[in-house]
């Protein structure tokens, strides 16, 4: 087994799309992971069906490259913010980072993120300009960009001074200077063998090691991952998980399994030795966070504070009427199980059970971190109903109400900017600075946390896809009032059936349409959209009545424009507080909270009546 000297751990940090799976592919390759006649898979880390379709990264994962006689561990984690606590626990089982930055971009929102957190724990970075086979790139303001950011973020004369080194991930090249010798990706793995330092562990002792990740094999169950701090740990080996408090006693264990991470997958390793980062089996419940010591009274390790989420929503078992048809899992306690289990693998989700039976509060970054685990759990079967994202508040010594704020980047060609500005001003955003670049501006401003919900669906709209934004946690500030953020009411439906195009045909002329001929509804349910503020009910299922003169034939006419189809995180962020969105395996459908006409109707006079006296 190798020591510690010969062990290298890195992880790889950017901004969405910016490579640094790509990267990781051919990183595999140079190490020779892949035999000469194996066909290679393309973003190979990327594992999650869900990370394939959206092209981002949403779980932090390792794999390790075996070069000559080192063992160099990457792991390779989100750049998107909403998943920033996988970034940030992973940060204690590496000594090193690899920042990756796109050679036209520059570094962005995200990696500022992961970036300041990088530093602060005194991790030693190598930076990579990746995409140098782009048109229009600069790489030498590029690199001043980097510096300045390390000199924002307050890096040490040594984090300040590290080696830059310039390529293309896809192509399949680095060199030492924009312009200099193309060399192959080896060169990378020689730089990340000098300039990453081997880990702080001791060979010697008793064994310790931090839990920074939780994984899940099929045959021996709970599999917890972290990097070894002291000592070495093998099969048939007592360890003890220490308690979550002091007050806690430390249980005792059997290491039934030890895994090391080589290439794509994980593989039994006869034992795991200081510095490396392993997998160990043999827990029934062990948390991120958790130390496992070789005896019971061993010092439990300091784990890294983690961002507290800023916006909440409700998942409840789905009431509708077609509730319990398409999916395998409708039960509350099933949801809450399948909550509870992502809660301890995810340390930046926080679930708890609300003063109503089967309605659970789930606490994250961000609407796309729920909307990942909603869309996770719709596809093993489960069928859920979920509220719009919220704000998470906090009131100040004088009892006043404070709501989260965050820094948002949008960059858009110039033509556009007006439309944003005002779209900013209109969720409460305060412009802080505009900066032009070549082809486009970059607009800084302050915005609160719910400004930013359904603000990526806008931008798009009014730059014509041209439009990208990133946002960053900033503080808490004090309440901005009443935002408005849709502008439009919904036609809702009163009759429970089957939609008919006849039907349909007299409701499009008042908006938008989300259902299409034949699919079910029911009274409560939202078909379709009214461009004025208000709700309009709607009745779908009405059919043509036939006589001996008009048969079925006469509806060959109607010419019905193709129904609007949401995505889960689309529908997520159109929806309003009275209403929710039904998840199934099968359909995704926007309602109503209360879906009983008659009893909607009294409970908004209440809140009108509240509004009006208080």
């Amino acid at each position: 087994m190798p020591s510690p000297q010969k062990i290298r751990n890195l992880a790889i940090i950017a901004h969405v799309d910016h490579g640094k799976t790509t990267l990781v592919d051919n990183l595999l390759k140079a190490g020779g992971t892949y035999r000469e006649n194996q066909a290679t898979t393309e973003r190979a880390m990327d594992s999650m069906d869900l990370e394939r379709e959206k092209g981002i990264t949403i779980k932090a994962k390792n794999t390790g490259v075996h070069y000559g006689d080192y063992i160099i561990n990457i792991v390779d984690t989100p750049g998107h913010a909403d998943f920033g606590g996988e970034v940030e626990r992973v940060m204690k089982m590496v000594d090193g980072v690899l920042l990756v930055v796109d050679a036209y971009e520059g570094p962005q929102a995200q990696t500022r993120f992961v970036l300041k957190k990088a530093l602060a724990q005194g991790l030693h970075p190598v930076v990579f300009v990746n995409k140098m086979d782009r048109p229009n790139i600069d790489p030498e303001k590029v690199k001043d960009q980097v510096l300045e950011l390390f000199l924002e973020l307050e890096a040490t004369d040594e984090q300040f001074n590290a080696p830059f080194i310039y390529g293309s991930a896809r192509a399949g090249w680095v060199s030492d200077t924009p312009t200099g010798e193309q060399m192959s990706m080896t060169h990378m793995l020689d730089k990340i063998k000098e300039f990453i330092p081997a880990p702080k562990a001791e060979e010697e002792g008793d064994f310790q090691m931090l839990i920074s990740n939780i994984d899940w094999d099929n045959f021996v169950g709970r599999v917890a991952v972290g990097k070894i701090g002291r000592g070495k740990v093998k099969m048939g080996d007592r360890v003890y998980l220490l308690g979550r408090t002091p007050d806690e006693a430390a249980k005792p264990l059997k290491v039934t399994k030890v895994f090391q991470y080589t290439g794509l997958a994980s593989t039994d390793t006869s034992e795991g030795t200081a510095g490396d980062i392993v997998g160990i089996a043999g827990f029934e419940d062990a948390d991120i966070g958790q130390t496992v010591g070789g005896s019971a009274d061993s010092p439990a390790l300091p784990f890294m504070a983690i961002d507290p989420p800023t916006i909440e929503m409700q998942i409840s078992v789905n009431d509708s009427p077609l509730g319990g048809r398409e999916g395998d899992h409708v039960t509350s306690r099933k949801i809450r199980d399948r909550l509870m289990k992502e809660a301890k693998a995810n340390v930046a989700l926080q679930v708890n059970d609300t003063d109503l039976a089967g309605i659970f509060s789930v606490a994250a970054r961000g609407a796309m971190q729920i909307a990942v685990l909603v869309e996770q759990m719709r596809r093993e079967g489960y069928e859920v109903c979920v509220s719009r994202p919220m704000a998470i508040t906090k009131k100040d010594d004088q009892g006043r109400i404070q709501e989260p704020f965050e820094t948002m980047w949008v960059e858009s060609p110039e033509e556009y900017l007006g439309g944003i500005m005002k779209r900013i001003a209109a969720r409460k955003g305060r412009i802080d600075d505009i900066k032009p670049h070549a082809h486009s501006t970059t607009i800084v401003c302050t915005i609160p946390t719910r400004g930013i919900i359904g603000f990526e669906f806008e931008l798009m709209n009014l730059t014509s896809g041209h439009g990208i934004f990133s946002h960053l946690f900033k503080e808490y500030g004090p309440h901005c009032g009443i935002m408005q953020t849709r502008t439009t009411g919904t036609l809702v439906s009163t009759e429970t059936g089957e939609a008919t195009g006849y039907a349909l045909d007299t409701i499009q002329v008042r908006g938008k349409l989300f259902v299409g001929p034949g699919d079910a509804v029911y009274d409560g349910m939202l078909i379709g959209e009214n461009p004025r503020t208000d709700d309009l009910p709607v009745n779908p299922c009405r059919a043509k009545q036939l006589t001996n003169f008009r048969t079925t034939g006469a509806d060959k006419g109607i010419a019905l424009t193709p129904p609007v189809r949401f995505s889960l995180e689309r529908a997520i962020e159109y929806i309003q507080g009275d209403e929710l969105v039904e998840c199934t395996p099968k359909n995704i459908r926007l309602r109503k909270r209360i879906l009983d006409s008659s009893l909607r109707a009294r409970e908004t006079k209440k809140m009108k009546d509240l509004a009006e006296n208080s």
